[in-house]
C-alpha cells in the first residue's frame, strides 16, 4: 500500500459525566470554538460511551448529561453548521475501531497509563476493563476519521501519546503505511490546566466536594464575581515579575486565568497589576471574567430548556460523523482481511 498524506482534520472530545467549569472552558471548549476559524468542519463528540467506564449514573441523568454538554459545546460558540457535534454512542464505528485497538496495544502501554491509576486508587482489582482499556477507545475517537491534530490539555498528553504509538504499530503490523495518521497534539495558549480556587496545587475539578473551588459555566455573573473574590490566596501583594510568583500557587493560577481572558501572556499581566494588592486585582479579574462569560450560562439554559432541538443537532451531527468513519471501518476490516457480508 502507497502511503499517502492526510489532509488537516480536527477531533477532539469531552466526557458528559457532570457539568463543565472554568478549567474546561478555557483550557478546551473555548479553544474547540476557535479552531473554527482555522480548521474546515473540526469534529466534536460527547464521548459517552468512556462515561460508563467508571460507573452508570442511571439512564435519565446520562440522557440529562449528555445534553448538558452538548448545550455547553454551543453555549461556547461550537456552530453545528461549521462543526460536527455528536454524541459517541450513535456511532457504532467507534466501538468497532476500539476492539481492533484493543488488540494492537500491548499491556505494558496499558499499564503505563498513570490516568488509569489516578482513578482506580487502591482498588483498582474492582475497576472496570472498560475503564482499564479507555486509552484504545479513545485512539479508535480520533482514527475513525483519520484526524491528524487533537486539542488537548496536558491531562490528555500521554492518552495521545498511546493514540500515536497505536497507528503507527497497526500500520506496521497490518502492512499499511500510513493508513492512519499520526495525530498530533493541540496544546496551546495559558490555560491548559487550571487550577482549583481553593487549592492551587490541586486542579479545578468537578469531583472537588467544594463549589467554591470552580466556576462553573452555569454560574450566574454575581457567583462568578463572588468566588473570585473569595479565592484562596496568600497575604503578600501580587509580586512586580512573573518569577516571583513561582512558590505562590493560587496567585499565579488567578494571574493564569486572568491572562487566558485577556488575550495575554502571564508576564504581560504582571507588567499591568505587579505589585497590586488582591483587593485590586481581584475586582479586575471577576470585572474580566463575568464580561467574557457573559450570556454563557443563560445560553445553556435556553438549550437545555428544548432537548429535542439537542437530540436533532446530535443525530444530524451523528450522520455526518458517519459518512467520515464508516469508509475508514470499511478500509480497515479489508486490511485486516475480515470477509464482509455478501
Amino acid at each position: 500500500m502507497t502511503e499517502v498524506p492526510h489532509p488537516r482534520r480536527v477531533f477532539s472530545g469531552i466526557q458528559p459525566t457532570g457539568g463543565l467549569h472554568l478549567g474546561n472552558y478555557l483550557g478546551a471548549v473555548k479553544r474547540f470554538a476557535e479552531l473554527q476559524a482555522i480548521d474546515a468542519e473540526p469534529i466534536y463528540c460527547v464521548v459517552d460511551l468512556h462515561a460508563i467506564t467508571a460507573g452508570w449514573a442511571g439512564r435519565t441523568q446520562m440522557a440529562e448529561d449528555t445534553r448538558e454538554i452538548a448545550a455547553a459545546y454551543l453555549a461556547c460558540g461550537i456552530d453545528p453548521e461549521r462543526s460536527i457535534l455528536f454524541n459517541q454512542s450513535q456511532v457504532p464505528v467507534h466501538a468497532q475501531l476500539g476492539w481492533i485497538f484493543s488488540c494492537v496495544a500491548r499491556l505494558g502501554w496499558m499499564n503505563r497509563m498513570t490516568q488509569f491509576k489516578d482513578k482506580a486508587g487502591k482498588n483498582a482489582e474492582k475497576a472496570s476493563l472498560g475503564l482499564y482499556a479507555y486509552p484504545a477507545l479513545q485512539a479508535a475517537d480520533i482514527l475513525a476519521y483519520h484526524a491528524t491534530h487533537v486539542p488537548v490539555g496536558e491531562d490528555q498528553r500521554q492518552h495521545l501519546e498511546l493514540s500515536r504509538d497505536i497507528a503507527i504499530k497497526f500500520n506496521n503490523d497490518f502492512d499499511a503505511p500510513g493508513f492512519f495518521p499520526v495525530p498530533e497534539p493541540i496544546i496551546e495558549g495559558v490555560a491548559t490546566r487550571i487550577m482549583s480556587l481553593r487549592d492551587g496545587s490541586k486542579k479545578m475539578s468537578k469531583s472537588d466536594p467544594s463549589d467554591m473551588s470552580r466556576i462553573n459555566l452555569t454560574d450566574d455573573a454575581d457567583t462568578i464575581a463572588k468566588k473570585i473574590r473569595k479565592a484562596k490566596t496568600d497575604p503578600e501583594p501580587l509580586s512586580e515579575t512573573l518569577d516571583g510568583l513561582a512558590d505562590r500557587p493560587e496567585a499565579l493560577n488567578l494571574v493564569t486565568i486572568y491572562a487566558a481572558f485577556s488575550g495575554q501572556t502571564p508576564a504581560q499581566v504582571m507588567v499591568e497589576h505587579g505589585g497590586q494588592p488582591f483587593s485590586a486585582f481581584k475586582p479586575a479579574l471577576a470585572d474580566l471574567a463575568v464580561a467574557k462569560m457573559d450570556g454563557i450560562a443563560d445560553a445553556m439554559r435556553r438549550y437545555q430548556s428544548d432537548p429535542a432541538e439537542i437530540d436533532r443537532i446530535l443525530s444530524k451531527g451523528a450522520d455526518r460523523a458517519a459518512e467520515l468513519a464508516e469508509p475508514v471501518l470499511k478500509q480497515t476490516y479489508e486490511i485486516v482481511g475480515f470477509i464482509p457480508r455478501g
